[in-house]
């Protein structure tokens, strides 16, 4: 079980959303960077990082927010938020992400994230936010009559390396994460999925860790680390 602590990038500031209403931001950190060595020095061997900004402009907004993390710190960060070319998964690549995550392109056009698995194989990974199972996209602003297992299933066999899975109704919210519904996507499909939206206590790792057979293979947290009801170490020792 991989942990990937969780920065969300708005306005060049780390902040967490509550549901991802933009106006509901509280900023925890206005280095980014120096949160991310945060998470290092505690342990993390991944870190996961949003463009809050560029997920609802359709492009990276917070690129020197990233590049700066990436100077910072030495262990792999996965990036989401506003990728939606072609040219913009490579030019992250190349500025040193380890892994694209793509999520409003793939409802929209699910051949371009096939074609970017092709060319960049092990670099992609699709991230499902839903609302009561329905995909949203957008930065969660318009949500589409697909379900999350209907566009998950599109890439069967695509060479998709994780599938993000985000309950927003739990997202930013400590109300505990939606294990039943991430575990039945992660059955019926062969992609890794990344469990996301709601972990609030240690708890709720443990109901993770409980369920060895669930499919779940990572765990974002965000809200829980930066107020202090998970202690990265107890985090990390669970799943030691």
């Amino acid at each position: 079980m991989i942990i990937y602590p969780a920065i969300d990038l708005k306005d060049g500031n780390c902040v967490r959303l509550l549901r991802g209403e933009m106006d509901a931001a509280t900023i925890f950190n206005n280095s980014p960077a120096a949160q991310a060595q945060q998470f290092v020095d505690a342990g993390f061997s991944w870190l996961h990082v949003v463009d809050l900004n560029g997920a609802f402009a359709g492009e990276p907004v917070n690129k020197q927010a990233v590049i700066d993390i990436l100077q910072q710190i030495n262990i792999p960060v996965q990036l989401g938020g506003g990728i939606r070319t072609l040219e913009q998964i490579e030019n992250w690549l190349d500025t040193g992400i380890s892994r694209v995550i793509l999520g409003t392109i793939a409802l929209r056009n699910p051949e371009l994230v096939k074609t970017a698995c092709r060319q960049f194989p092990g670099k992609i990974a699709v991230g499902i936010d839903a609302k009561v199972g329905m995909v949203a996209v957008e930065g969660w602003a318009e949500t589409s009559d697909v379900t999350a297992l209907t566009l998950a299933q599109k890439f069967a066999d695509s060479g998709v390396c994780a599938l993000i899975y985000t309950d927003i109704a739990r997202d930013g919210a400590m109300q505990g994460p939606n294990i039943d519904e991430t575990a039945q996507l992660a059955a019926k499909i062969d992609i890794p999925v990344i469990l996301s939206g709601g972990i609030s206590a240690l708890v709720d790792l443990q109901n993770i860790k409980n369920r060895g057979d669930s499919g779940i293979e990572g765990i974002i947290i965000g809200s829980a680390l930066y107020k202090g009801t998970i202690k990265p170490q107890d985090a990390l020792d669970l799943f030691a």
